[in-house]
Parts: C-alpha cells; structure tokens; sequence
C-alpha cells in the first residue's frame, strides 16, 4: 500500500470531498482514494469522434428547423384517446 500527501489543498476543495464522503458513507480517506483511481481510469474523449457520433445523431432526427406546433401536437395526441 502506497501512501501520499497532498499539500495545498484549499479549504473548499476539503470541504466538498468531506460533503461527497458523506454523501456516499466512506471515509475521507476512502472517497479521495476513490477520485482519484477514477480519474486515473476515465478514457480520454477523442473530440473528432464525439462530434461525429453528435452529427449522425442529429442527422437520425428528422430536423426540419421548423419550430414545433406544441398546441397542435398535443390536440392531435388527445383526439386520438
């Protein structure tokens, strides 16, 4: 087991990780290890890959750019009841 120490921590950085240790029943200790893994772990977002998926995305949508007749919309649905 390895063990560090973090120096400068400001006040509000301890006081929201003390708050998000509460909040999921660990310990200080506990909840900063567990940032810190999770951060170590996360997948970095590949941008260009990310906007692409967004696009074709959007493109399976059917955008008309015609705003939406809400009123119009919500008559249809109740007349079909």
């Amino acid at each position: 087991m390895i063990t560090i120490t973090i120096k400068g921590l400001s006040k509000e950085a301890h006081q929201a990780l003390k708050k998000r240790a509460a909040t999921h029943g660990r310990s200080l200790n506990t909840e900063a290890i567990a940032v810190l893994e999770s951060s170590v772990r996360s997948t970095p977002v590949d941008p260009q890959a990310l906007l692409a998926r967004v696009r074709a995305a959007r493109a399976a949508m059917k955008f008309t750019g015609k705003p939406l007749d809400v009123v119009k919309l919500i008559r249809q649905d109740r007349d079909r009841r």
